[in-house]
Parts: structure tokens; sequence; C-alpha cells
């Protein structure tokens, strides 16, 4: 069972402020400011906001914009129809705890259309201030905090450890099962079965947490990889939590996302009918990256009827989700069209941020595999590099005598020295002995090249310290 006592969050974060502070005092350092790369977070990196949403948004914030001609006629129309929407006409009221309920359509919608005309129902979709908030609620459902053995939960080694700590927290077991880095972190059944039958005798587990595209090992599972995932859910009687966040930032060659709702619904009975799913986007990852908003969504599939009214008495206890973050989903779901005014900036911009994150994939493997000591397999989706370290004992040593990991160590010197503030892999996960680092390839072209150069000069300093 994966030990989550041993993460020590903020530490860096902290260390990273207060070198921020340092630089605007004007202390000297051998770089002007920090390059932000710990969190995956579009904005924070410097990309910059779709103009579409921002307009939309900013109408709906003050309506009076509405009538000037400032902005573009659809954009003033929708922020006209997102307002006819809200209670008293304000962003400022609430909506119900699901969502307004126009919006929750909206989404099913999109999902219909993701999905190759599946169908899909507003009434089995949650808005929620997050997809945190949302795969927290599920596990809560989930988890049994009376049960004797324990909850258990199955979980990727690397994972996103903000749902781990989820997980912990309710009382349940984490099950680690390990991606393969040999096989660019590919989900294998085997695996699967060794992670539950490790599991006998000290909990019982009930649920299969998947993330797809992934984070944060940058791979896109295949469609057979899904079927097969999914006929091993049916077959050992586990609820399925499928993180999908990252669905629009796949960059590999012959590499498509394809959604476990459609994939169990095309696999037809006994798993379409039978399998327990919950699916998970936000508009926080993807070419929104509007973080700040919060606000996702979670939609289930096959859930007992007794089952989805406890989640809506659940759900119904909470506050709604900020008006601005479900309007932005509405915006995500549901962007402009080919002949819209708005349609073809919308486009210009979606096109260059793709076009920044496959060059930054590209630089991002080109320049780790070229660095002695660092191996990056190849960056198929999401918005991470999960790059391995090969230290040496002298590195490994000196991190044990002041009391760090030693990839918390590499991060830390990287920080003070290289002014490249990165997460260290023992905080996602890790097998024993293998170290890593995280960081976002989600930045302007420019910023990449810097901490790419800034990063392969440290690098080397580093290995020649501790040779």
């Amino acid at each position: 069972m994966w030990n989550m006592k041993q993460l020590e969050y903020g530490a860096l974060a902290r260390r990273a402020n207060r070198i921020k502070d340092e630089l605007r005092q004007g202390v000297r350092k051998p770089y002007k400011e920090v390059i932000d790369v710990f969190q995956g977070d579009l904005h924070g990196a410097g990309m910059k906001p779709l103009t579409f949403v921002r307009q939309v948004l900013a109408a709906c914030v003050y309506p009076p914009l509405i009538n000037s001609n400032n902005l573009p006629l659809d954009v003033r129309q929708r922020a006209q129809e997102e307002l006819g929407r809200c209670v008293g006409g304000s962003v400022g009221s609430y909506s119900a705890a699901a969502g307004i309920p126009e919006i929750v359509h909206s989404i099913s919608e999109f999902i219909k259309r993701r999905d190759g005309g599946i169908p899909s129902h507003p009434e089995n979709i949650y808005i929620s201030p997050g997809s945190q908030w949302s795969i927290s609620n599920i596990l809560n459902v989930l988890v049994n905090r009376e049960a004797s053995p324990r909850t258990g939960v199955l979980i990727p080694v690397p994972f996103y450890n903000k749902t781990v700590l989820s997980i912990t927290q309710l009382g349940a077991v984490t099950v680690p099962y390990y991606l393969s880095e040999e096989q660019g972190w590919a989900l294998q059944v085997d695996e699967l079965q060794r992670a539950l039958e490790s599991a006998k005798g000290v909990c019982n587990p009930v649920a299969l947490y998947v993330i797809n595209p992934g984070n944060p090992a940058g791979y896109v599972q295949s469609q057979k990889s899904v079927q097969e995932v999914i006929r091993f859910a049916w077959e050992k009687r586990l609820f399925l939590l499928v993180d999908e966040l990252y669905q629009d930032c796949v960059y590999g060659e012959n590499c498509e996302f394809v959604s476990y709702k459609r994939t169990l619904s095309e696999m037809g009975p006994p798993f379409s009918g039978t399998v327990e799913l919950a699916s998970f986007h936000s508009v926080s990852k993807g070419f929104l990256g509007e973080c700040g908003l919060r606000a996702g969504y979670v939609e289930l599939v096959n859930l007992d009827p007794a089952v989805m009214k406890h989640i809506h008495t659940l759900s119904s206890k909470d506050s709604c989700t900020p008006i601005l973050g479900q309007i932005a989903l509405d915006l995500m779901t549901d962007p402009p069209k080919p002949g819209d005014p708005s349609y073809p900036l919308y486009k210009q911009e979606i096109e260059h941020i793709r076009a920044v994150l496959v060059h930054n994939v590209k630089r991002v493997h080109e320049v780790i595999n070229s660095l002695p000591g660092f191996s990056c397999p190849p960056l198929e989706g999401g918005l991470f590099a999960f790059p391995r370290l090969n230290l040496t004992p002298k590195a490994i040593q000196k991190a044990k005598e002041l009391g760090l990991q030693p990839d918390t160590f590499y991060c830390t010197r990287l920080l003070e020295e290289g002014g490249v503030f990165t997460g260290p892999g023992w905080e996602y996960g890790q097998k024993e002995g293998t170290y890593h680092i995280r960081f976002c390839i989600a930045a302007p072209q420019d910023v990449m090249e810097e901490l790419l150069r800034r990063l392969s000069s440290f690098h080397m300093t580093f290995m020649k310290d501790f040779s």
C-alpha cells in the first residue's frame, strides 16, 4: 500500500515564493525570475487566455458591454444568453447545486458529439467546483469508513497526488499499480492483477482509478488498452474512476483520445450495461486553462438508481459551483462554430496553443534525452513531462545526509541555482530506487527554451559535482 505520510507538500513552493520576493527586493541571483512549471497552470506559465472566453465572461460580469460595438456580435449574444440562464440575470446569484440546467444540457450534448452520437443524459451529470471536488464526492460514496477490512482503491503510479490524498483522508487504502516506464508508461492488465492480489488480507478493493491522458506520465491509452481495463473492471466488479481532464492534449503520432464511456458503450453487453463508471473533466486543463475559475463535471454511467439518489442528495448539500466557472464550462463544451464572427480568431488561438505544445513536447524529449543521467519516454499527451533521473551514489548520499529524498534534493538545487521550480517524482509515486522530476510543458516557446537552457546548464554542473 502506498505510504502517503512521507509527502511533504509546500516546502519547495514556500522556498520558490521566498526567492521571488528576494528577486523583487533586488537580491542578486544567477537569474532574473523564477520559471514556475510546478503546476499545470497554462496562464500561470504565460499562455494567453482565449479571447472569446474572456470577452463573454467580461460581458457577463459587466452587462453594459452587451450593448457595446467593441465586442463581436456573437460574443454579445452569447453573454446575453448566459445571463438569461442566471437567477436575476446576474453571475452573482446562486444556481441549482448540480449546475445551471441549460449548461448541464450543453455538457451532455458535447459528450454525445465527442462520443460519436452515444447518448448522454443530463440527469447523470453534476457540475462541481473543479474536478477534484467531484472525485472526492464519488469517493465519499464508495468508501465505507466502518468496513473491516478497509475499502481499497487501485491507483496508478505515478499518480495525481491530490486524488490520492482524498482517498486516504476518507480512511481508504491506496493499492498501487505501476505503469510501465520502459513501455512509455503503458497500463498493463497483468500489473492490475498483481496489485489486486497484493490487497488480499489488507483491504477490500472496490474501485480502479485511471488517468487518461496521463498525469504526470504523458501516456495516451489505445482503444485496445481501454477495452482491456474495462474488461478487468467487469471481471473484478470494480467501479471505474476515470480522470479524462487532458482529453484535448494529445500529441503522439498515431495517438488519439478515446473516452472510456464510448468504448464501454461500443463493447456492448454484458459490459455496456453493468460496468459502473465516473468520468471527470474540467475547464482547468486543455486549451481553456482557466484554473482559477474552478469548474468541472462528472458524468456517471450504470449506477444503481438508489446510489444516484444518494449522490444527488450529497451534491445538494454543497453550494453551487461559481457561476463564471459554469459559464466557462459552457464555452468549453459549446465553442464558436464556423460562420460565427469569433470563430476565425478562436480557431487561430487554439491552433497556436496546440502548435506550441507540440513544439515543447518535441524539444523536451530531445533535450532531456541528450543529457547524461536523464531519460524521458516520448510524450503522447497531457501537460507534464516526468523524466527519470539516474542519480549518482554520491548525490543520493548527500541527499540522505540532508534528510531529503534524492529527487527533492535535485529539485531544491535546481530551484536555488537555476531558478526553475519543478516537482520531485516521489511526491507522485515511483518505483523503489528510481527518481524523477515533474514539470509542466504548457509554457510559451521562449519560456520553454529558457527553461531547457537553465535545466541543461544546471544538470551538467550537478552531475559533475556529484560524479
